[in-house]
This record gives C-alpha cells, sequence and structure tokens, in this order.
C-alpha cells in the first residue's frame, strides 16, 4: 500500500472544494462509487451532506472504512 496523498478538486452543492486522500482510499471511494452507479463527486456530495462538521476527508475515510467493514451490498 503506498503512502501518497493526493488532493482532488470537487464541486460540492455548488462550490469547489479540495479533498486530500491516500490512494487506496480514492481506489476505494471509486469502486464504492460505481457498485452503487454514483460519480465519486455524486458520493462525496453525500457524504458531505451527512457529517456532521467533521473533516470532509476524515469522513470520507469514515464512509470508506464502514462500507469495507459492511461488505458487498445487495
Amino acid at each position: 500500500m503506498t503512502g501518497g496523498i493526493t488532493k482532488r478538486s470537487v464541486m460540492i452543492a455548488g462550490h469547489r472544494t479540495s479533498v486530500s486522500l491516500e490512494d487506496p482510499f480514492w481506489d476505494a471511494l471509486r469502486g464504492i462509487a460505481e457498485a452503487r452507479g454514483l460519480s465519486v463527486q455524486a458520493l462525496i456530495g453525500e457524504i458531505d451532506a451527512g457529517r456532521d462538521g467533521q473533516n470532509l476527508s476524515s469522513a470520507i475515510r469514515v464512509f470508506v472504512l464502514a462500507a469495507v467493514q459492511d461488505g458487498p451490498r445487495s
């Protein structure tokens, strides 16, 4: 597993923001979005809407961890 952090710009609720995540989190987020029929940006928007003031990058990491622990959705 590489430890490199990649910063990407995304549009959320009509404004641009940047998100910094380790590459494995970006890969997992992309896979989760694809499995749910969403774009990565749309999935990040959903995570953003439910994060209750938590740092967005942290909220995404927690979301990915929970998704991996829950396993595939049927």
